[in-house]
């Protein structure tokens, strides 16, 4: 990925050499190709380039606009045509995409971010009146955080180079509340001081004065509606199909992840089918394809299978063998953020086949389970048949999905009703409402963790409970794509295409969800172009035997990680909860909260190893009214 990073001293003081080398050297593994540099005393730019455009190539950052503007743009411009025929006006000083939002911003002002459609993330240097603008892509693929002092403001593409800087920070207890429920909100991070500008937002700063504004927001009133399936089919395969095109400008070869089901299986399918139908600048889509067999449940080796010979081309097949060290307890693995991402021998793997293919680009499919509507429960469309009073469509539904899921029918009524209650009573109501057992309840309840759990919990309550469920999705992917690890490549996410999301929040939820068929629209619409026993693959493979392998192989790291929990001083869990889901998992008994009791872990060692390079403040128990049993106590003072 491209990498972008500055600082401005609000004193006019020059900015210190070893700031510069701290900034330069937090950014040096990303962007391969050179360095560009702008300004002197107080401001100083960096900007390293990712080249995956042949227009990319043409451009030199940061770039000096004829009005004195300076810009650093991460990122691709889809509508650069439709840009283009706008400011035909203007005389662009290059061909690529920073020119284009340079001329967008000269003629529109903090108005043209709207107007930006693609992935991407701005800086704006504004010299006569000193004002810094950082902007973000409307969902946030792109990332961008700032660290805002009386002194001085820094700002980089990557969280790493900022936690660095030299300075302490305070932990941010409304991220770790997002930590344990979905994802944090995006304009947060672990660090109190550190933020990201959000998604669709801009972040304008003026001797240390930060205003933060909104170029997008969620449409509650977006609405479409068509006659019949085959409008919607034909709409939704247009919006996909460019969604799929736009990501596959590029001048070199292109890797996608393909596991075999539906979503990776559908970008594949498509791409093949634009090249062959279209052509495109790319020259390969080559896949990247993993199994362990040694896996209870695997199945995805049958599947994506069936996509290579279709395509007539095997991928890039990885054979991962589950030994137990999928997850680094490493202390010198130490990551900006807490969280296991993927296994770490695929970590290595696929990193490994991206070098010797000189692969830059990556094509995924997530975010399709999210957009595509596999979570969506069918009790909020029940809820909106009964907000609506839509009686007679509620008794079909209800008895449908009564016969599907081998419920009572009074069971899902009530339930579908309970979704039209105020949060705060919702979270009351078991099992829905109920926090892992090893999250401190204190903090829980401070911090409403049990209301983030909740299916369509987010937004206005006066809202249907299909928009407040898409608002929520909506939220939870910029907080995903915010906090996704740090690459030396550009992955590109079809399924978050703006256009294409739009769409999808704006039609009925019938269309996405219908009885005993989940993402009914994806599988109706893509007939003849993905394998039909993919279309109708509703299962998933899992890695729960290579978890309990590695929480078993390394006990006695994670066992001393617990004897004197940094979490519980703090006031997050309780380490006895902990210890026994912990001690359970070890021994084969996966609970339903795995993925969070592996945060959770996750998060321990994390803390104790910021504290111990001295990145975080970490108070003593009795400073913090606390026990190390996680129940709160009160100072006799």
């Amino acid at each position: 990925m491209s990498v972008q990073a500055g600082i401005v001293n609000f004193d006019g003081a020059p900015v210190e050499r070893a700031t510069v080398h701290q900034i330069t050297q937090g950014i040096v593994n990303y962007g391969p190709d050179g360095e560009g540099t702008f300004g002197e005393g107080p401001l100083r730019l960096f900007y390293r380039p990712l080249y995956t455009t042949a227009e990319a190539r043409l451009e030199s950052q940061p770039h000096v606009a004829d009005n004195g503007h300076v810009l650093m743009f991460d990122g691709r411009l889809d509508n650069r045509d439709e840009l283009l025929h706008s400011l035909q006006d203007y005389t662009l000083d290059c061909q690529g995409d920073v020119c284009v939002v340079s001329s967008a911003f000269s003629r529109w002002g903090t108005g043209a971010f709207a107007k930006l459609i693609g992935d991407w993330a701005v800086t704006i240097w504004i010299p006569d009146k000193k004002e810094i603008i950082l902007a973000r892509d409307y969902i946030g693929v792109k990332q961008l955080f700032y660290y805002c002092t009386r002194r001085r403001v820094l700002w980089c593409t990557s969280l790493a180079a900022l936690a660095f800087c030299g300075d302490r920070f305070t932990i941010c207890d409304e991220y770790i509340a997002g930590y344990f429920s979905f994802w944090p909100d995006a304009h947060l991070t672990p660090y109190r001081e550190i933020r990201s500008v959000g998604p669709g937002e801009f972040v304008s700063i003026h001797d240390g004065h930060i205003t933060e504004s909104s170029y997008w927001t969620f449409n509650a009133d977006r609405k479409l509606r068509y006659g019949s399936d085959a409008e919607y089919e034909e709409h939704f395969r247009f919006l996909f199909r460019q969604a799929v095109r736009r990501r596959l400008r590029t001048d070199g070869p292109i890797l996608a992840e393909l596991s075999g089901g539906l979503d990776s299986s559908s970008v594949v399918c498509m791409a093949d089918d634009i090249l062959q139908n279209e052509g495109m600048q790319t020259a390969a889509i080559d896949t990247l394809s993993f199994s362990d067999r040694s896996e209870p449940d695997e199945t995805d080796l049958d599947y994506f299978v069936q996509v290579e010979q279709q395509r007539g081309r095997v991928g890039h097949h990885i054979e991962l063998k589950g030994v137990g060290d999928s997850y680094s307890f490493d202390p010198s693995s130490f990551t900006a953020t807490p969280g296991f991402t993927v296994r770490e021998e695929l970590k290595t793997a696929q990193a490994d086949v991206i070098k010797r293919g000189e692969y830059r680009v990556v094509l995924s499919g997530s975010g399709g389970d999210q957009v595509m509507g596999r979570g969506l429960d069918p009790r909020i469309q029940m809820a909106q048949f009964v907000r609506e009073l839509r009686v007679a469509d509620l008794a079909r539904l209800l008895s449908a999905w009564s016969m599907c899921s081998q419920r009572p029918l009074c069971h899902l009524l009530y339930q579908s009703l309970a979704i039209l209650l105020p949060t705060s009573l919702r979270a009351l109501m078991k099992p829905v409402g109920e926090v892992a057992p090893w999250l401190n309840r204190g903090f829980a309840l401070r911090h409403e963790v049990a209301n983030r759990l909740l299916p369509a919990a987010d937004g206005a309550w006066v809202w249907a409970p299909i928009k407040r469920y898409w608002f929520q999705m909506v939220c939870n992917i910029g907080g995903e794509m915010t906090y996704r690890g740090a690459s030396a490549w550009e992955t590109r996410y079809p399924f978050l295409d703006q256009h294409l999301l739009e769409f999808m929040i704006s039609i009925p939820p019938d269309q996405l969800v219908r009885p005993g068929q989940r993402r009914s629209l994806t599988r109706r619409s893509l007939v003849g172009i993905v394998p039909s026993a993919i279309l109708s693959r509703d299962s998933k493979s899992s890695c729960s035997r290579c978890d309990v392998m590695t929480l078993d192989k390394h006990w006695s790291k994670v066992e001393g990680l617990l004897k004197s929990p940094v979490s519980a001083t703090l006031g997050y869990l309780d380490p006895s909860g902990l210890r026994r889901a912990a001690e359970a998992m070890k021994c084969g008994k996966v609970p339903p909260y795995s993925v969070g009791l592996l945060r959770a872990i996750s998060l321990e060692l994390w803390l104790q190893q910021a504290a111990d390079r001295g990145l975080v403040t970490i108070p003593e128990p009795h400073q913090m009214g606390l026990n190390v049993g996680g129940l709160e106590t009160v100072d006799s003072a």
